[in-house]
């Protein structure tokens, strides 16, 4: 029986890694390759293009995230409570990102959306229907929340809940300008001012 190949995987972790440390236009199909260590002649093998390789990395990256966002959002404690553990598992992760290789990467999806989204309306869609997720599952957060009356029943809004989330992106995207991951360390608390006011 044959060995299972892995390379689609290895394209797919090497194009996260390259596009989270360096962002989508400077990196080539050549290079993906190089660092996946699969032949140029393999990638065309699982994805017509570059732009097909993006879809599928934000896709593989949106999978793996996904279910963490779940558990957190619907773990013991208030809403309130679960929200914060949301907030400090992003900060948590970009402080790995600086230990282990020696840079805030910042977010992907937040990344790609700074660096495409008036470039390829392929990805922009991607990318956006990703970000509604990422506001349904905050919404329903701070609508539980409202209910328990930690936060204002008018705070528990879709609104809300978007400006939240670019709270999280827009300081994300600071403490990757800034390479500093303590940034981030005020970052729930700012956010449950703002929820308050």
């Amino acid at each position: 029986m044959g060995r299972t190949s892995t390379a689609r995987e290895r394209l797919l972790d090497a194009a996260c890694g390259l596009m989270l440390s360096r962002g989508y236009g400077t990196i080539g199909v050549a290079e993906i390759c190089a660092r996946a260590d699969v032949r140029k002649g393999s990638f065309y093998h699982f994805f017509e293009s570059k732009q097909a390789l993006t879809i599928e990395t934000i896709n593989a990256h949106w999978a793996a995230q996904r279910p963490g966002w779940v558990a957190t959002l619907r773990s013991d404690g208030s809403a309130e409570d679960q929200l914060e553990r949301l907030f400090l598992d992003q900060a948590a992760a970009q402080r790995t990102a600086k230990t282990e290789g020696g840079a805030v990467n910042g977010c992907l999806f937040g990344n790609l959306a700074l660096e495409l989204s008036t470039q390829d309306a392929v990805v922009q869609t991607r990318l956006t229907e990703i970000f509604d997720e990422q506001i349904d599952l905050v919404h329903a957060t701070l609508a539980d929340a409202a209910e328990q009356g930690t936060i204002p029943a008018p705070a528990a809004t879709r609104d809300t809940a978007r400006a939240v989330l670019a709270q999280l992106e827009g300081m994300v995207m600071f403490a990757k300008l800034a390479n500093d991951p303590s940034v981030l360390d005020g970052l729930w608390a700012q956010t449950s001012r703002l929820l308050r006011s």
